[in-house]
């Protein structure tokens, strides 16, 4: 299985086989989503067809962990699905040890260009957690680890799925915050509901990420809180057409930008393509044509998705002013990159841009999509 073929576990759908525990089930979820057959996914295991078309049917069953162990090692299943239990599983502080650090690592992979792999990581820390809960270990540190874990998992999510899938990220973003109220923490209320709210933009739940991003921003318990909230506040106001509430956001983000610590998402390069989009969004055209000139040098502090979304931006002002040579270049490097990355997302914005004016980016952008939707499904 490749890693962008992971997301499919995290879908409703799996999430509702995979707690019924149902062999035969799982198996044919598996074969769909890869395009096997009995006799394929026979090789893949090491059984031949008639014996998969047996557990298929429930007239078979395995009743011996090692084969049951044997089974999710082949198909990059957590164990307890199929009632294995790992030693870790056990040993409470084992399982808490391990999971803070599958969180931990999976951020930083994330804003390195490597959603899919925390993806790959996020997932079964998640459906372990949450077999847990159901089993009757609803333990406090349990279920902030969940929460945080369902954030991360919702977050690379929405990095590696097309448009059409976002919802499964929210859908994890909203499952956090089903959590969060549990603990009566500001700041970590504030976090979960920014991160919806971010996703429900990129779903393009305008109004609904406007008041999450609204109430993340109040709930903040300090400055840093705050000034993490507004620019994805100022994403989804410009994207909601308020220039009224994105210009007063703008306002108070280039008040902080001096006094607060920068982060991968507030620096000076990635202010900007929230500005330069907003502008666009909020009917400024000309304004954002002035801007595109005077593009900040990226840091050390800056995502390397941001790179493509600024590129993608840029590019779609630079069409705007009649540019096509200079947004033919940014999407030639932007292409490339999202590729790299898994950013499908990014793809798509490019495709929009450019189907009229610049056929020849736009057919590579499809065809760089068609490729990752290969991959996501295979």
């Amino acid at each position: 299985m490749t890693r962008l073929a992971q997301w499919h576990w995290a879908t409703p759908q799996a999430e509702l086989l995979l707690s019924s525990r149902d062999l035969g089930g799982i198996l044919r979820f598996y074969r769909r989503v890869h395009g096997l057959n009995q006799t394929g996914l026979g090789e893949l295991l090491g059984y031949d067809k008639t014996y998969i078309s047996a557990l298929e049917l429930g007239k078979r069953s395995l009743e011996d962990i090692s084969s049951r162990r044997h089974l999710c090692d082949r198909l990059q299943l957590p164990p307890h699905v199929l009632g294995v239990t790992d030693a870790a599983d056990t040993d409470h502080r084992a399982m808490l040890q391990f999971g803070e650090s599958t969180v931990r690592l999976a951020e930083l992979a994330r804003q390195s260009g490597h959603a899919a792999e925390a993806v790959s990581e996020l997932w079964p820390l998640v459906s372990r957690l949450e077999a847990r809960v159901e089993d009757g270990h609803a333990e406090r540190d349990v279920l902030h680890l969940l929460a945080r874990a369902r954030v991360g998992l919702g977050v690379a999510l929405g990095n590696v799925l097309p448009e059409e899938r976002l919802s499964t990220a929210a859908h994890w973003t909203a499952k956090a915050l089903a959590l969060v109220d549990y603990f009566e923490d500001p700041a970590m209320t504030s976090y979960a509901l920014r991160m919806h709210g971010n996703e429900l933009r990129k779903a393009r739940l305008r109004g609904a990420a406007v008041q999450r991003l609204c109430r993340a921003a109040a709930l903040a318990p300090d400055v840093d809180g705050r000034a993490a909230a507004l620019p994805l506040l100022a994403r989804a106001a410009g994207a909601l057409g308020n220039g009224e509430l994105f210009d007063r956001v703008m306002r108070e983000t280039e008040a902080l930008i001096s006094s607060v610590e920068h982060t991968s998402l507030f620096n000076p390069f990635s202010l900007y393509e929230i500005r330069l989009r907003g502008l666009v969004a909020t009917g400024r055209t000309s304004a954002a044509i002035r801007l595109v000139e005077h593009r900040p040098t990226p840091t050390t502090t800056v995502a390397p998705q941001w790179h493509v979304i600024q590129l993608v931006t840029v590019a779609h002002v630079q069409l705007l002013a009649g540019d096509r040579s200079g947004a033919a270049e940014s999407l030639d490097v932007a292409v490339r990159e999202a590729v790299m990355q898994n950013l499908p997302h990014q793809l798509q914005r490019i495709m929009r841009a450019t189907r009229t004016e610049l056929p020849s980016a736009h057919e590579a952008a499809t065809r760089a999509l068609d490729r990752i939707r290969g991959e996501m499904a295979a």
